[in-house]
């Protein structure tokens, strides 16, 4: 049965124990609020259908509108900047009544799709006019996104779109280039920050020097990871979520929740799982039949895995605190509804790859 609606079933059992931790580790962290965990399990569940949707439509047929849903995608993002809806002194969403979502979101799953359409059947090395249109793709979502003001999304949207050109197989000169003229556009790419967001930064160096202020989060979350010890605490035992003294923890900071409870052990389950399904989705990205599938799912694949790494970064003060959530784990349903988008389209992939023309 599995077979005929182009499910994944090794993919399929990593996505649900991921999910299962997810719910747990959210319960606890919201002190026990079924209504956010009944509202999560919805989520869940409408993603899970959108998965098995995506999973049936054949992989050609994607290739064919890619460029149409991104200049749709393009236009939602810049619909955001003048009417989006503002929450929390930004402004990401748009809400139309109905239904309220982030488009940027939506960038995360488009971006590795139109970057694996446009170098799809180029010639390889790439050329510099095709190096800098590829720049041109990433760079004006990027920019649109971190005005929201939403740094953490553009750096993902970025990591993935250099993550195509990479797979694509630029040459090593090409990369140096690239690292110096980062090096370059630093000082202008500070220009232009927040001051929240060099508030930040400036934590991030040294969290104690300001530890009731922007130092706050990293060392509340360290205090929790540190806590947990081999074992952990026990589920539901953790004091530094129970005792509310970690921020946003379920969501940004949701790994700290679950490492003081679950330890040094849980985390190394957790990792496990993350791995499990980055390597079950490379190995379908090897054994696609195209150019254009392999990009695709490949960088579909490091993204998941980029975004569970800053993540885990961020709460542990190896990278800066950027409010990227934790893959299927952190609470939120646009986050959600992308990852399991993606999942689909890597089952299609997965499941049609004897019926793609080569």
């Amino acid at each position: 049965m599995y077979k005929k609606i182009h499910i994944d079933i090794p993919l399929l059992l990593g996505i649900l124990c991921l999910e299962f931790i997810g719910i747990i580790t959210l319960y606890s962290a919201s002190n026990q609020n079924f209504y956010l965990c009944c509202h999560q399990l919805i989520n869940f569940c409408i993603s899970f259908i959108i998965m098995i949707l995506f999973a049936q439509i054949h992989i050609n047929r994607y290739q064919k509108v890619i460029p149409w849903i991104f200049g749709v995608v393009q236009l939602l993002l810049i619909t955001v900047i003048y009417i989006g809806a503002i929450n929390r002194g930004v402004q990401r969403w748009l809400n139309f009544g109905f239904i309220k979502f982030q488009p940027s979101e939506i960038m995360k799953l488009m971006m590795p799709m139109v970057m694996s359409w446009y170098l799809n059947n180029k010639n390889f090395p790439l050329r510099i006019k095709e190096l800098l249109i590829s720049c041109i793709i990433i760079i004006f979502p990027a920019v649109m996104i971190a005005k929201q003001p939403d740094l953490g999304t553009a750096i993902i949207i970025v990591v993935t779109g250099i993550l195509v050109l990479l797979l694509s197989g630029i040459s090593k000169k090409i990369i140096s280039y690239g690292v110096s003229l980062l090096v370059i556009i630093i000082p202008i790419i500070w220009h232009f920050m927040h001051k929240y967001q060099k508030q930040r930064l400036f934590s991030f160096w040294s969290p104690e020097k300001d530890p009731l202020g922007n130092g706050y989060n990293i060392i509340q979350s360290k205090i929790a990871i540190g806590s947990g010890g081999i074992l952990g605490k026990g589920w539901l035992c953790g004091s530094q979520a129970y005792l509310q003294f970690l921020p946003v923890r379920s969501t940004d900071f949701i790994f700290a929740v679950y490492s003081e409870e679950f330890g040094f052990l849980g985390c190394m389950l957790l990792f496990g799982i993350f791995i499990y399904i980055t390597g079950r989705c490379l190995y379908i990205a090897v054994n696609a039949q195209n150019t254009f599938s392999r990009l695709l799912v490949g960088s579909l694949s490091l993204s998941f895995f980029a975004s569970f790494f800053i993540n885990v970064s961020m709460a542990t003060g190896i990278l800066p605190v950027v409010g990227i959530p934790l893959p299927l784990i952190s609470y939120g349903g646009s986050s959600l509804l992308t990852f399991m988008a993606s999942f689909g389209i890597i089952m299609s992939v997965h499941k049609h790859r004897n019926l793609i023309d080569r």
